[in-house]
């Protein structure tokens, strides 16, 4: 049964860009999805405006009221319904509702002034991707009665979910609020077959769970659903419902993560959610292909940056056991005008995720001292979100991300409950054994803080390949070098509360224009259309995936101007054997990274095997070398591009 009534507004609107001209478009819709992509940091930030008429809905008058919900409008909207203001919303990735009953007509002309234009009060203003604006998610119309469960409160779902374990059994804490003077309120708790395990009444109830089947990651993320009943006079008037997960975590500074009471180290990725050709504009078939991909690479952590992403991403995350780090836009740079706008958009990523299980912890900020100038208010209003996450939060823990050169005594790495670094040695800077020094450093000083990597990575093009690759070069071969270090690095260091891959996807940096692409980050293992899996990804999918493959690498690097050439093979099985023109090469028994050394002679089809696994490429030997790829300003002076 369903008493609300839920009508998406998407289709057919008029959008008035930013070069004066007017064309009917869809939401989800940006209009940096060209200009935002390109290089330059010209993609243009302003006001443009959204229209779309429809039609009174049908409800009844006399018992129900109407509520326009918006699910992200990049970065600041005001909105008009016939002529009237609805409302003003500051923050361009959360959900936000307005009552509009006593303004609608028969026919309705709804006006949205979106604005990503630069100012001090509104965050992101500085960082490293691309500030889409437009209306970039759902639009709906959302009927329900005229007592109903809240939707004003910071556009949340009206109730709050808190499970606690006392050994075989659970205690579910469930709050709910309403616009209702004495409200009753009927409460089930179902698990996944639909089957009633719990029920009571009040807005303020605590239910126990027997025999409670526990919330335990990527290999059982089993989900309860709480449904909730407002009646009158024995009559249900609106319903909401939330699924729910029940764990235990803690972070140890000596021995890392726990899930329910075991060691469960997370190593994952950071992902950001925009797509080349669309932005930001995404709908739920390119959330699911992204997580398909995450999850095929055997991640069990994601950090979610740099900015609260779609609802339906954190249902994902509940479905398939990750682990999240969700976070707010508070980032590169303080702004004493701003601070207001880092309250407003941490009580709104609270409020509307607090129920999933997937979420460990609130993300403070994000290299907030890259160029901040007024560091005590900066540090105040750190303290402030710090203490605010406690107060609205008291399962969870607070964490920030540390800006590279960032000491380790810096004050604002000290304030949340847990750190993390976003570190580049050896990419940004020479040599990888610094991150084995940086760690160790960092917990020697340190022994009682759970210490972590929110970012490491490094730039890697499928397009660039060198036989002899070096830092700072782009090629895929590179990279790969990178990320095998930093996997092996991190074995040696098993008290890291998390590592998270700097990135899952390449994705859009308007301001980026440092070699390689222009406008691009190219430090995904995926490339920015999901087409191509790196080499990199496969090598992680070796360390952490079950299921069984071989893959060659550098297979894009066909023409090679060696005789001789090596052949890198990632698995996650014991043994692999290779072939060149059907010619066995050697067998090798190893662990993830096979290396062979294969004679070149015109084209040769080469062949990995390990038991029924194969995989094949063809490389050839040219008669004129290519000299190796080099980056000067941003153009190659190399042939090596395929």
């Amino acid at each position: 049964m369903s008493v609300r009534k839920i009508i998406c507004i998407n289709e057919d609107w008029l959008f008035h860009g930013p070069k004066g001209t007017t064309e009917q478009v869809n939401v989800p819709h940006t209009w940096n999805n060209v200009d935002g992509q390109d290089g330059g940091n010209d993609y243009w930030r302003g006001t443009c405006t959204y229209e779309h008429t429809f039609s009174c809905p049908e409800f009844d008058h006399n018992t129900q009221v109407v509520y326009l919900e918006f699910q992200g409008v990049n970065a600041t909207a005001d909105v008009e319904l016939n002529g009237q203001k609805v409302v003003h919303h500051d923050g361009g990735y959360s959900t936000f509702r307005a009552e509009i009953t006593s303004l609608l007509q028969g026919e309705n002309h709804l006006v949205v002034h979106a604005d990503n234009s630069v100012n001090d009060r509104v965050y992101p203003q500085k960082a490293d991707f691309t500030f889409y604006g437009g209306i970039y998610r759902d639009v709906s119309l959302l009927i329900v009665n005229k007592n109903h469960f809240d939707l004003d409160y910071y556009g949340g779902p009206g109730l709050r979910i808190t499970p606690t374990v006392s050994g075989h059994a659970a205690q579910v804490r469930v709050q709910s609020w309403t616009n209702v003077d004495q409200p009753e309120v009927a409460v089930q708790l179902k698990d996944h077959t639909g089957q009633v395990v719990a029920q009571g009444t009040g807005t303020d109830v605590t239910l126990e769970i027997p025999n409670v089947h526990l919330w335990d990651g990527v290999k059982d993320p089993y989900l309860y659903t709480a449904q909730l009943d407002l009646m009158q006079d024995g009559v249900v008037v609106d319903q909401i419902t939330s699924t729910f997960g029940v764990r235990t975590f803690h972070v140890d500074p000596k021995k890392g993560f726990f899930l329910n009471g075991r060691s469960y180290p997370l190593h994952g990725v950071s992902r950001h959610q925009d797509r080349k050709g669309l932005g930001n504009a995404l709908n739920r078939e390119h959330h699911d292909e992204d997580m398909a991909l995450i999850r095929e690479m055997g991640a069990n952590t994601i950090r979610l940056a740099h900015y609260q992403h779609d609802q339906y991403f954190y249902d994902l995350c509940d479905k398939y056991g990750m682990v999240v780090w969700a976070e707010i836009p508070y980032i590169s740079e303080h702004m004493p005008n701003g601070r207001e706008n880092t309250i407003s958009q941490m009580k709104e990523l609270i409020v509307q995720n607090y129920n999933h299980p997937s979420i460990v912890t609130w993300g403070i900020s994000n290299e907030i001292t890259i160029s901040t100038k007024d560091k005590a208010d900066m540090l105040d209003n750190h303290r402030v979100l710090n203490d605010l996450c406690h107060e609205m939060d008291k399962t969870r823990v607070t964490t920030l991300a540390c800006y590279a050169m960032c000491s380790h005594f810096n004050a604002s790495a000290h304030i949340s409950d847990i750190v993390s670094w976003n570190l580049y040695l050896g990419w940004y800077v020479p040599g990888l054994f610094l991150n084995d020094w940086w760690i160790r450093f960092f917990h020697l000083i340190y022994p009682n803080r759970c210490l972590g990597y929110s970012e490491y990575g490094c730039e890697g093009m499928p397009n660039l390949h060198s036989s002899h690759p070096k830092r700072g070069d782009h090629t895929e071969e590179y990279q790969a070098i990178y990320h095998e270090f930093m996997l092996e690095c991190f074995k040696r260091h098993p008290y890291m509360w998390s590592t998270h891959v700097w990135n899952m996807f390449d994705f859009a940096a308007d301001a980026r224009d440092q070699g390689g692409e222009p406008g691009m980050n190219h430090k995904g293992l995926v490339t920015f259309d999901r087409k191509v899996k790196k080499d990199s990804f496969f090598l992680y999918k070796a360390y952490w995936s079950e299921e069984p493959f071989v893959h060659i690498c550098s297979r894009r690097y066909v023409d090679r101007p060696e005789t001789t050439t090596q052949v890198k093979v990632y698995t996650n099985q014991k043994e692999v054997s290779l072939y060149c023109n059907g010619k066995l090469i050697a067998t090798q028994k190893g662990n993830k990274v096979f290396k062979f050394q294969v004679p070149l002679n015109g084209e040769c089809k080469i062949e990995a095997v390990s038991g029924q696994l194969r995989d094949t490429c063809t490389l050839r030997s040219v008669s004129t070398p290519n000299p190796d790829y080099a980056l000067k300003k941003g153009k190659s002076t190399s042939a090596n591009w395929v």
